[in-house]
């Protein structure tokens, strides 16, 4: 049976979080969503490993994952995951990577913090930044744990990510040099999706996948990852470096992305990369230097022989989606926050069991019952890939074409 999987969030030890990331909101969130299988985030942070053991017990012969105590919400599973943020200088350059550790256990969590709090202050933020090289954190997780799960994050994004526009790295071989064969699977990240990682010969290695890097529960699932094998840790680690048991992903639709496009926000500069080539890189309005996106960065590296809508040979697949709330924000005009908007989801959630099913299963007149039909309309336009969206840029999110939802364009 396929389940869908979310393992890269964060705790509210990680900054600009919101406090409302503690694992039993998380899980709640998590059966809202329609997630089997969640990463409890943070994982070298001393008091959130804390409130984990806290919270959290083993399942019962179910390989490395956890549930919360006392049967709250009995159906999602937690495995232990964290983001850790590497800042260095190679040959002459300053470097800035992100990473996605995924372990058997909290024990083997404990042995990884207690050598990277020899290097820098793991208390200081749930997302650690350390002066560490990442092929010597992969090292030492690898001497740790040989059977470790490293996962190079949203590997475009410009200023934090392996192969990003400031990272001076063109491939994974050239960041992790002789440990890239301990690395099996990458993160696209928000910004971009599968068919755009397919232009990219080097990556065809990689199993891809998809989470929501989510700063607050809600945003859990905005992307995921779908698999039809056991949610233990030695199964999904298998699936993921061989391909057995991944299905695929779900996808934000890469423009939603805060990095999709070229720009300079504080001008409101948004461009398409054969714009930013015409003014040599700089700001039309200010002259300083752009954000160079995601969208640019791959087409840079992409193979000349793998135009757009390349797809290579047995392609896992995919889903690209918007999240609930925002469909029903853009169909009634009001902010995704808004208690109207709390009110129509909660009914839609409780009708239907989750945000993923009403999103992919449901049939839009059921929705149209619950939600209207503007509701109706614009989850069938997302599940049908016919929405409009305007792209991100530069840190700011591409947001969705109102009008061209309504009209059915």
């Amino acid at each position: 049976m396929e389940f869908c999987a979310d393992l890269h969030l964060h705790s509210h030890y990680s900054m600009a979080t919101s406090k409302d990331c503690i694992p039993p909101v998380l899980a709640q969130w998590a059966q809202r969503k329609g997630l089997k299988l969640i990463g409890t985030g943070d994982c070298t942070h001393p008091g959130w490993r804390q409130e984990l053991r806290n919270w959290l017990e083993p399942v019962p012969a179910e390989d490395g994952v956890y549930r919360l105590k006392d049967g709250l919400f009995p159906d999602v599973r937690l495995i232990v995951s964290g983001e850790i943020s590497t800042v260095f200088r190679r040959d002459g350059q300053t470097r800035k990577v992100h990473s996605i550790v995924i372990l058997p256990s909290l024990e083997t969590a404990d042995q990884i913090a207690d050598q990277l709090g020899r290097i820098g202050n793991i208390a200081a933020d749930g997302r650690p930044i350390l002066k560490l090289d990442c092929h010597d954190l992969l090292a030492i997780c690898l001497d740790v744990c040989p059977e470790v799960i490293f996962i190079p994050a949203h590997i475009w994004t410009p200023h934090y990510s392996v192969l990003g526009a400031f990272s001076h790295f063109d491939s994974m071989e050239e960041c992790f040099g002789d440990l890239t064969q301990h690395i099996f699977a990458a993160e696209t990240g928000l910004s971009s999706d599968p068919p755009m990682n397919w232009r990219v010969a080097t990556l065809d290695r990689f199993t891809l996948v998809s989470n929501s890097d989510a700063h607050s529960p809600r945003n859990l699932a905005r992307e995921a990852s779908i698999f039809a094998c056991d949610p233990g840790y030695r199964s999904l680690r298998n699936a993921l470096k061989t391909g057995d048991g991944f299905v695929g992903t779900i996808e934000f639709y890469p423009e939603e992305g805060k990095y999709h496009y070229d720009g300079h926000r504080k001008c409101g500069v948004a461009l398409h990369p054969r714009d930013t080539d015409k003014y040599s890189g700089l700001c039309p309005v200010c002259g300083h230097k752009l954000t160079v996106g995601v969208l640019h960065r791959v087409e840079s590296l992409a193979d000349p022989e793998r135009p757009s809508g390349f797809i290579p040979r047995n392609a896992p697949r995919f889903e690209r989606l918007v999240p609930l709330a925002d469909l029903l924000a853009a169909a009634l005009g009001i902010g995704a926050q808004s208690k109207k908007v709390t009110a129509l989801y909660d009914n839609l959630v409780q009708e239907f069991g989750s945000e993923l099913a009403i999103l992919r299963e449901v049939a839009p007149e059921d929705v149209k019952q619950i939600a209207g039909a503007a509701a109706a309309t614009v989850v069938a336009q997302s599940r049908a890939g016919k929405l409009e969206v305007t792209p991100g840029f530069d840190g700011q999110y591409g947001r969705i074409d109102v009008k061209s939802i309504k009209s059915g364009q």
